[in-house]
């Protein structure tokens, strides 16, 4: 009875601190935006904290300036709270900071002429990966014509191989 009491006793231990290590991971992201950034019209709030995940903090550069604790991103956050309280939209608000820090402050580039590398890149080498695989796949394995590095066995060779299968058979 003892041994049983103290076998679930270590469970909720385990589990306790595994609760507690998934609670705390979960709120990391949320340390970011201080109180006092917070503006007092939830709604606002919201597209102020949606904003705020499509821009770079442009200290971090895989951060968003909502998970961010750099100054900067701090700096951002509050100019895309002022924007949004002195009546802007989001597309507004997302334009005046791409016009002021370059589309490099965006986390999603746009698609246009001058990110097109950016967005075909990817395709382009998967697509090369394919095709290499479907050639080889075709070529069933075989060596490209020239490239046999085989020779013949030389007459020892031969006997010896000879002697090695007589030696295998019963």
């Amino acid at each position: 009875m003892q041994q049983s009491n103290g076998i679930s006793r270590m469970a909720c231990r385990k589990r306790g601190v595994a609760v507690v290590a998934f609670v705390l991971l979960g709120t990391v992201a949320t340390f970011a935006v201080e109180p006092d950034e917070r503006l007092p019209d939830p709604a606002l709030e919201i597209r102020a904290r949606a904003i705020s995940a499509e821009l770079r903090c442009l200290v971090c550069q895989n951060q968003s300036i909502d998970d961010s604790n750099a100054p900067l991103a701090r700096d951002l956050r509050m100019l895309v709270r002022e924007r949004l309280s002195s009546g802007s939209n989001d597309a507004e608000v997302i334009r005046f900071i791409v016009d002021r820090y370059g589309e490099f402050v965006l986390l999603r580039p746009r698609f246009g002429w001058h990110t097109l590398l950016l967005w075909l890149t990817p395709a382009a080498l998967l697509a090369a990966i394919a095709f290499s695989l479907w050639r080889r796949h075709r070529a069933g394995g075989r060596l490209p014509p020239g490239s046999d590095t085989t020779q013949p066995l030389t007459p020892d060779e031969q006997k010896r191989l000879a002697r090695l299968l007589e030696n295998k058979q019963p």
